[in-house]
């Protein structure tokens, strides 16, 4: 066990190096920029022996992972905000082709209005490209996904890429104490990656990206999306591995205080640690107020959520992103799709764009709003009103 004082980026940089991967392809964009500075400096002092590929976009960074990834190279490379959007187009063709491409998004405000700050709106812009997605709430979570998403990619039974995704500034640049691992245990932890199908295995021929005709596109595209329906068994199975190795366990989603608690609310990402702080104060105040934390965003873990959800009259989703949808953001769709109109009531807050501060009071008044909601005490037209802001200036 190695004590450090770290922040997100750094932490992260050190688990790509700990692995020795072999290449690492980036473009620098704030707030991501780091990793890939920090990475860049461990090859030049030789602490590496990964390849280093400094390219001219976003685009062409996860154009060069798929290339060597496809060539039976383990990648990985890291990004923010337009940088994600910009590689949206290749960011389809390395799940479509099952390459275990390891990436840290480090979440950031897509323009426009420019902004620099943190919010989900990049990495929910992308929620539909075949990724997993892992959300981690502190520098330490961030390092252990991390470590996690490569063995988690790599599994037969996913074969899909990772997106590890920790909230810009708030988590990438905030130093925390940290425990970090020996590089052997994290070697041995992750495995020596031995690809069945690679470009350069001279025993047997493989083609990567081929015009794929109706006659059997529907048929891969379903072969994709069981991949990420056994990728939930997959997550389970590798972090209760992590857990045995560090004492660090960590589930699908967490449920916070949420046995017996009557009004919950459902986060992605830094926030949770926020709500952890006003829900041990209303514990104490015997208010019956809970938190469920979800980790893996992708594949979304339905079962789990509808067990933790349990007895809960109300439920608060919050949203980082706006979905643009007229209908709230897209956590809260994909809770809403989750319960089937089953379950307990839900209400959907945006908040937190382009950095705007998440404080205690913040979320002290959403649990105010739910318990208002529950006795009757909100006005009508707010009542029938799912879809709400928290901390704007209407």
């Amino acid at each position: 066990m190695i004590k450090d004082r770290l922040s997100g980026n750094e932490a992260v940089a050190l688990a790509m190096k700990s692995m020795n991967m072999d290449v690492m392809a980036a473009f620098p964009i704030t707030p991501s920029t780091e990793i890939p500075q920090y990475f860049s400096q461990f090859v030049a002092d030789g602490a590496t022996e990964t390849i280093f590929v400094p390219v001219e976009s976003e685009h062409s960074a996860m154009s060069a992972c798929i290339g060597a990834q496809a060539a039976g190279a383990r990648s990985c490379t890291a990004t923010s905000s337009c940088g994600l959007a910009l590689m949206n187009e290749v960011l389809s063709v390395a799940s479509s082709l099952r390459l275990p491409i390891t990436m840290c998004c480090v979440t950031r405000a897509l323009t426009g209005p420019i902004n620099i700050h943190n919010d989900h709106s990049d990495a929910m812009g992308v929620r539909d490209c075949g990724w997993i997605q892992l959300y981690a709430e502190n520098a330490q979570e961030a390092y252990d996904n991390y470590i996690m998403a490569v063995r988690i990619a790599e599994d037969p039974k996913a074969l899909l890429p990772v997106m590890v995704c920790q909230d810009g500034f708030i988590t990438s640049h905030a130093v925390e104490n940290i425990i970090l691992l020996a590089e052997d245990e994290i070697r041995k932890f992750a495995g020596f990656y031995e690809p069945e199908n690679y470009l350069f295995n001279s025993r047997e021929k493989v083609a990567y990206g081929p015009y794929d005709s109706p006659v059997y596109f529907m048929e891969h595209k379903r072969q994709q999306a069981q991949a990420m329906i056994d990728s939930l068994e997959v997550i389970n199975a590798v972090s209760q591995s992590f857990g045995d190795l560090t004492g660090r366990y960590y589930d699908l989603l967490e449920a916070y205080r949420a046995e017996d608690a009557d009004r919950l609310l459902v986060v992605l990402g830094s926030t949770a640690g926020t709500a952890k702080q006003v829900v041990d104060e209303l514990r104490k105040a015997g208010e019956k107020v809970g938190l469920i934390k979800i980790r893996a965003f992708r594949p979304f873990p339905v079962q789990a959520l509808v067990q933790a959800l349990g007895n809960a009259k109300i439920v608060a989703v919050l949203d980082k992103s706006e979905g643009m949808s007229a209908n709230g953001g897209p956590l809260f769709a994909d809770v809403c799709a989750a319960l089937g109109g089953r379950g307990p009531r839900l209400v959907n807050y945006i908040y937190g764009l382009g950095g705007r501060d998440v404080r205690p009071l913040h979320i002290k008044e959403v649990f105010e709003h739910l318990k208002d909601d529950i006795e009757g005490k909100t006005p009508a037209a707010k009542t029938a009103a799912n879809y709400r802001y928290l901390a704007v200036r209407e």
